[in-house]
């Protein structure tokens, strides 16, 4: 077991987080590749949520940025491996490097229980801080580093798949079929997805992003003679998006520019803005009837019963909002793809059972039912951290979406979900990178948790799916404190038109 001196701030994950938050330091990487997800747990239909221009690092745009197409998969990839060798990554990233552990060095007793987070205040300590146990290659032997920071950008997405419980008697077990999670069908190659599929009776239970692609796959792996048909089983519906155009506007106009955001709630607002924002509410949920109204003309949603009854605002505000692949519906109109509705569901021995009794038959079931990453840190960070990870709302807090208060000289990049999950990465990488050159200090822990939990609390006045930390409604004024706390003018435009409307992305926040 050897024991090496890492610089002083070790990166844990080489996917966009990583990359955004590699600024000089090592970065560990598990697998043979960076981009994270994108690389290792997407499928051949997955694309890109946001147009590029909305998902590109500031100092490194897209080549053909003003394609209105959204990047495949494999384009993401691709331009992830340009960006760091741009910039000389390359030098910093070890890949095929899992870490295994990490050890805190201080005192226990004292850690993240102190009225200032860190050692006095400051974010960088006088020695070595945590200890990271690192297995290379196909070697065994643990090497341990002692840094004095760790960032955390391992993610929330891939790895552990978050599995139903069912009752006794009742789960895959007694199913003489194939059940296999969303995360174990991404590492398939093609040959092996498309006969898995080909000729079989599929059942996909979810009806987020994971699922509509497994869904859509399915049906074109199915368009042959012998093809059957793929059913999803919906527990909960959410709204989907076809494009980012709504009656002809473009979608940022709706949620994305300052005086859009203006007319949801947001954290540290005065009395005044509660007042205005109250008596705004009425355009507010216009604007939501607005685009569900287009959304029912343009997709067969009441054909398939599959409008939600609960505001487009609300899927908005909990970052689960889906785009629509080109031709989905294409495919449920042919007969390929179906649809049922239950909120609960178990297996018997020839496929699953919907909560009002109907059984279907299957050959297959895919689980596209999300990933676990709080369990996938928690694998990771050593007492009494990792116990502190969700707050009583099942939300980590974060303060700036970056630092817990309670786990001193620790950062999380990447757990926070907003419009561009690469612009809130990359912003808060910079504020973090200044934290760390003691450009400023953070507030105490106490005055840490209470805007963690004033952001918190807006997520569950907006939406009735507030388990994840999603800012998309009030993005703009995240990054505005941001700003400030940074030293930075928050507001970016060059005139009061473009700051009202025209949207934020990360080319405003060039240095």
């Amino acid at each position: 077991m050897e024991r090496q001196r890492a610089p002083k701030v070790v990166i844990i994950g080489g996917g966009i987080s990583g990359l955004a938050a590699a600024n000089d330091p090592v970065v560990f990487e598990a697998t043979n590749s960076i981009g994270g997800v994108w690389k290792h747990c997407s499928y051949r239909s997955t694309r890109l949520q946001t147009p590029r221009p909305d998902y590109e690092f500031s100092d490194y745009p897209w080549k053909n940025r003003e394609d209105p197409s959204f990047p495949t998969h494999n384009e993401i990839v691709e331009y992830l491996h340009g960006y760091a060798t741009h910039f000389n990554l390359w030098r910093l990233i070890r890949l095929e490097s899992k870490v295994t552990e990490v050890r805190f060095l201080g005192d226990r007793q004292k850690a993240g229980f102190t009225e200032l987070w860190g050692e006095e205040g400051r974010a960088v300590p006088s020695q070595p801080i945590w200890e990271i146990g690192v297995v290379t290659g196909t070697l065994e032997t643990v090497q341990w580093y002692k840094c004095d920071f760790v960032v955390m950008c391992i993610g929330k997405y891939g790895d552990i798949a978050k599995m139903p419980v069912f009752p006794y008697g009742k789960g895959p077990e007694i199913f003489q079929g194939k059940v296999m999670h969303s995360m174990d069908y991404c590492k398939l190659d093609e040959n092996s997805a498309s006969k898995l599929m080909t000729g079989k009776k599929v059942v996909v239970v979810g009806y987020k992003k994971s699922a509509i692609d497994l869904a859509l796959e399915c049906a074109e792996a199915n368009k042959g003679p012998d093809g059957q048909p793929c059913t999803m089983v919906i527990r909960t519906l959410h709204w989907t998006v076809p494009s980012y155009s709504i009656w002809g506007l473009p979608f940022f106009l709706f949620y994305s520019t300052r005086f859009s955001q203006f007319l949801h709630p947001r954290p540290n607002q005065g009395l005044m803005r509660s007042l205005t924002c109250h008596l705004l509410t009425p355009m507010k949920r216009g604007v939501s009837k607005f685009i569900e109204s287009y959304l029912a003309w343009k997709l067969p949603l009441d054909k398939y019963g599959l409008r939600p009854d609960h505001p487009f605002d609300e899927d908005y505000a909990s970052c689960q909002m889906a785009i629509l692949p080109d031709n989905f519906f294409t495919e449920a109109d042919q007969g390929r793809i179906r649809f049922e509705k239950s909120s609960k569901w178990w297996f018997w021995e020839k496929g699953v059972v919907l909560d009002d009794g109907t059984k279907l038959e299957a050959d297959v079931v895919f689980l596209a039912t999300g990933f676990d990453g709080k369990k996938k840190l928690k694998s990771v960070l050593p007492e009494p951290f990792c116990g502190l990870l969700e707050d009583l709302n099942g939300v980590m807090p974060l303060y700036r979406g970056t630092i817990h208060p309670l786990i001193p000289h620790m950062a999380f990049v990447g757990y926070i979900e907003s419009v561009s999950n690469l612009h809130s990465a990359e912003l808060r990488s910079k504020w973090l990178a200044r934290l760390l050159e003691e450009k400023f200090k953070l507030p105490s822990v106490e005055d840490m948790y209470g805007q963690a939990n004033r952001e918190i609390e807006v997520m569950k006045q907006t939406t009735r799916f507030y388990r994840r930390h999603c800012i998309s409604t009030f993005s703009i004024n995240h990054s505005d404190e941001i700003c400030e706390e940074m030293g930075w003018e928050s507001w970016r435009k060059n005139n009061w038109i473009s700051e009202a409307f025209s949207p934020y992305n990360n080319q405003d926040y060039k240095e």
